[in-house]
């Protein structure tokens, strides 16, 4: 019998996912491998798709040597008789993109992306230093973390965006409203923004199979977070409207093949939920703007109450002043007098 979540109302077609080195066939033609990852979320979800004269891989793990022996592992052992043909990478961040110029080179793969996550990547790639650059640590230390904080966030906190073997010189543009045949399957190709930009996920509506990518996880929420170089920026709204649109395009009985967890069904019920989760997160925030003013890093342990390393910090801050953008645009908060150099905001009503 499958897994069923009372919750969400979630059923999961397998209830265990496959060990490192082994896949397990979610459709015809479609196989789910998992790659451990050295992080709080320990692993992520590839996917293989019959592509007639072999394998089409989406997605790839971090650049790490560990990831490579896997690929190497799996191309000569459950996959082997097959060879790969083309790499679909379905965003810029290291879990998802991170081996892709290891991979292409190795076996001779062209690799298929949205523009904005093959510039993005191109972006870290070529400058690492930028990251620990002055307008980063401004960013954080304007929004109230301290510089002790700010120092681990901008060093450690940022080190696994630096978790990438390049990327090949070229690349395939894949655009929302594209359809992409792999083997004998027709897939249209949709984007969505808020966890990561022009994020590309496929659906195929012969099988009824959406690869969601980390827009819909059936247990977590993706991370949704505002970085220094689009300090005001609104991922957080965009990502409600990408929700909005999900669910209005892609059939509530779909099977959900994500980035992370276990596949699913039941992808109306867990739209709904994160966009619950989300609306009950800015009813806190705006509790606590009630009291006092608040920088972004005062509100970080309104959301967050666990200890957070540098790694899980960079990720809360920006998380939280996510929200705090989202709540400023909707005219649910407002800036406060500048102190100190800190910025705050306060309940608008």
């Amino acid at each position: 019998m499958p897994a069923k979540t009372k919750k969400s109302e979630l059923v999961y077609p397998v209830e265990e996912p496959p060990a490192p080195g082994a896949v397990i066939e979610m459709a015809p033609g479609i196989l789910w491998a998992r790659i451990p990852l050295p992080f709080r979320l320990d692993h992520i979800n590839v996917y293989l798709i019959d592509d007639g004269a072999g394998w089409a891989v989406l997605d790839t793990g971090i650049g790490n040597e560990a990831t490579r022996a896997l690929w190497e592992a799996m191309a000569g052992g459950v996959l082997a008789g097959r060879a790969f043909t083309r790499l679909i990478v379905t965003h810029h961040h290291p879990d998802h993109i991170g081996l892709a110029g290891w991979l292409c080179e190795r076996f001779g793969l062209p690799l298929l992306t949205s523009e904005t996550s093959y510039l993005l990547c191109q972006n870290v790639s070529l400058s690492p230093g930028a990251l620990d650059a002055k307008p980063y640590r401004d960013f954080y230390l304007r929004h109230g973390l301290d510089a002790g904080s700010t120092q681990r966030v901008a060093t450690q906190g940022h080190a696994y965006l630096k978790m990438v073997s390049g990327l090949p010189p070229t690349f395939e543009r894949l655009v929302a409203g594209d359809t992409l045949r792999i083997g004998g399957r027709s897939f249209d190709v949709l984007t969505g923004n808020g966890h990561a930009p022009e994020q590309v996920m496929l659906y195929c509506a012969a099988d009824n199979l959406f690869l969601a990518a980390d827009q819909v996880l059936a247990k977590i929420t993706p991370n949704i977070s505002v970085w220094a170089v689009n300090p005001k920026g609104d991922p957080l709204g965009r990502y409600i409207r990408s929700l909005a649109e999900i669910k209005q395009r892609i059939p509530v009985d779909a099977l959900v093949l994500p980035g992370h967890q276990l596949p699913f069904r039941g992808l109306h019920a867990r739209t709904d939920e994160l966009i619950a989760h989300h609306e009950k997160r800015c009813l806190l925030i705006a509790d606590a703007c009630r009291e006092a003013p608040r920088s972004a890093a005062e509100l970080v342990p309104v959301l967050f109450t666990r200890q957070l390393d540098p790694h899980q910090m960079s990720f809360a801050f920006s998380e939280t002043l996510a929200h705090v953008n989202y709540m400023l645009g909707r005219g649910e908060l407002a800036w406060a007098e500048t102190e100190g150099g800190v910025e705050r905001v306060v309940a608008a009503t």
